[in-house]
């Protein structure tokens, strides 16, 4: 079954495993500070037997058409071409992460986040999803209208008890940092739900020495947890 799935998924670089938890972008819309995994999931990972399991966490990306949401997904080392597609509720439905995009360099696309993540939200159980706010395009403002942007978009995040980043497509900057957090958050949550079902026993976790994103579909370390991210 191993080899399988390694068949399936090439093997990838060491830089892109997440070995400690990553860091927020900024304290001022920070949900989690935490600076390391939870000592149960650290645990469960250490003393896993290799058994593969995968773990799926649903990652929903949604946004304003051409605020970059697809160049954002593409940008993390995935390979074609994504085409926009509205996401039904059947796609909101579940979601463990809710990525709501906007563009820095159009102030109109930050007040629409609110309701994209009403749409969403209205599919999932209260506090049953990670929420991110994040401000695409960074490469088309200057620093001075990027920070004015930030301080209206850090209050927004603020109200929708959501992370916030900025980040560029374009240059790469913050992509990898941000798909690191999502994903670990992600996966320490999966972990978590699964150690609670599993008191006494050992989670089977899987092998987990890879980081993949390809396509829609981007594979974490440390249990082969898969994140699905869907554009609309």
């Amino acid at each position: 079954m191993k080899s399988n799935l390694m068949h399936l998924v090439p093997p990838v670089s060491r830089d892109r495993i997440i070995s400690q938890f990553p860091k927020w972008y900024t304290p001022e819309a920070c949900l989690q500070f935490k600076e390391h995994f939870h000592a149960q999931v650290r645990t469960a990972c250490q003393q896993s037997t290799g058994t593969v399991g995968l773990k799926i966490s649903k990652v929903v990306v949604v946004g304003d058409l051409y605020v970059g949401k697809t160049s954002l997904i593409n940008r993390w080392d995935t390979a074609g071409q994504e085409k926009f597609k509205c996401i039904a509720s059947a796609y909101y439905r579940g979601a463990e992460v809710i990525i709501t995009a906007f563009d820095l360099a159009d102030i109109q696309t930050l007040d629409h986040t609110k309701q994209w993540l009403e749409d969403a939200l209205r599919e999932n159980e209260p506090d049953s999803s990670f929420i991110f706010l994040v401000g695409t395009k960074k490469d088309l403002v200057s620093d001075a209208v990027c920070e004015r942007t930030e301080l209206d978009a850090i209050r927004f995040a603020n109200e929708m008890q959501a992370e916030y980043w900025s980040v560029s497509a374009k240059t790469g900057e913050n992509v990898k940092e941000f798909f690191s957090r999502v994903a670990a958050l992600a996966f320490e949550q999966s972990m978590i739900k699964e150690l609670e079902k599993t008191t006494g026993h050992m989670a089977q976790i899987g092998a987990g020495n890879f980081i993949k994103l390809e396509k829609n579909m981007m594979e974490i370390p440390e249990g082969n947890t898969q994140v699905s991210l869907s554009c609309c």
